[in-house]
Order: structure tokens, then sequence, then C-alpha cells
């Protein structure tokens, strides 16, 4: 075979994977679609984010099980709705699914510490991000979360996308979702919170197995105040 022919050869199925990989990309695209249709009618039972922190509790206790319990957006205080809107996205019922300025400030508050220290998600980009993805930071992962962001956003209400989040978020080491938190910590329903205790909680998001192992920590009680603060403000859907 010339050089000129072997040239065309590889060219050619170059393409053709080329191809191959793009379908593959969009038939992916597609089955996570199905499944953000699938959830706005059909409470997820797990989630992305559950399988991994099972997987490394198991690896550990091969019978441990992850603390969750599904509750309805009714049954869960407004207080701890309010707390997770002012601590996490208080744009949450404005934006359709990013806080561009936000995210602004994020890149300036990295840029001037030398590293990630604030990510400027949404609690919809931090729910795209729980239900499919992994904890890792690449690229790759972030711009699937943003493609997820669209897909909840155009077919979820803002209620249904909170009621979600409020449910599948990570609370603690194998806690999932506001009433197993609040059983956890506070020993009752997620109906029952009080203002302090679901400030106290929105606190935790951020690094919940941290604060699980460590409640008493420098900073967690003095962030809990300012959100208790500026909770009369939320706008909750």
């Amino acid at each position: 075979m010339s050089g000129k022919r072997a040239a065309s050869f590889v060219a050619h199925w170059a393409k053709w994977l080329v191809l191959a990989l793009f379908g593959l990309l969009l038939l992916y695209q597609f089955w996570l679609f199905g499944w953000v249709l699938w959830w706005n009618w059909v409470n997820p039972d797990s989630t992305r984010f559950m399988e991994i922190r099972l997987v490394e509790l198991q690896v550990k206790d091969p019978k441990a099980q992850l603390k969750k319990q599904w509750v309805d957006y009714a049954k869960i205080s407004n207080h701890l709705k309010r707390a997770l809107i002012v601590a996490e996205d208080d744009l949450f019922v404005h934006h359709e699914g990013f806080d561009w300025d936000g995210i602004q400030k994020a890149l300036e508050k990295n840029r001037k510490k030398g590293k990630v220290v604030a990510g400027g998600s949404t609690i919809s980009q931090q729910l795209a991000k729980n239900l499919f993805l992994t904890p890792s930071k690449t690229p790759w992962r972030k711009a699937q979360e943003a493609v997820v962001t669209l897909m909840i956003e155009a077919v979820w209400s803002k209620q249904r996308i909170f009621e979600v989040y409020l449910n599948v978020i990570e609370w603690g080491n194998g806690v999932f979702g506001a009433e197993a938190a609040a059983r956890h910590y506070y020993g009752i329903s997620a109906a029952q919170l009080s203002d302090e205790q679901a400030a106290r909680l929105a606190g935790m998001v951020p690094s919940p197995r941290f604060y699980d192992r460590n409640r008493g920590a420098p900073g967690l009680a003095s962030k809990a105040e300012a959100i208790l603060v500026r909770m009369p403000s939320a706008q909750v859907p």
C-alpha cells in the first residue's frame, strides 16, 4: 500500500471513529434525558453520588447501608427550604439553571486564592451532579453537568427541582436527604426542624462528611448564624 493510499485509509477510518464516538455521546445524552423525564413523575430511589458513597462505605463494612428516606415537599420544614436557598442559591427561583454573576465571583475568588475555593454552582447544577455524575472536577464532568442542568430546568418545575434536591443531597457519612439528616442530627422529622436547626444543616452542605465527624467545628456556628439572619428574605418555590 502506497503512502498516499495508507493516509487515505487512516483518514477514512478516523472519520468513522469520530462519527461513532459522536453517536455514542448523543445516545448517552438521550439516555440521561430519558431519566430526567422519568424522574419528573417518579421519585429517584438512588443517585450516582449515593452509589459511590455506598461502595466506599462497604469497603470498610460490607453490611453498611445508606440512611435515606424520601418525604414529599410539603413534609419538609419551610425553615430548611429557606436556609438552603440563602446558603446555596439565593437566586434559585429567578435563574434558568446558572447564576452567571455567582460563577464570575467564584472564578475571581479562586484566582485570588490560587486554588479552587468556591464553585458558584446553583441548586440545579448541584442536583445534576448528584443524580448522574461523580465528585471529580474535570472539564468533561463540568460540561456534562451543564447539559444535564439544562435538561432539568427545561422539564421540571422549580418546586420539583427543589423537592428532589432536598431528598437526595449528601448530609453526612452515608446520610442523604432532609429526613435522614433531621433524624441523624436531631432525632426528629424534617417537618419538625426549627429555624436554628435548619440553618445549621444548611451550613453543613458544602462539607457534609467533615461536619458529621466534627459537629463542633469552628466556623459552623457562625455560618449558621449568618444563614439564620438572611432566611426571612429567601424566596422559596
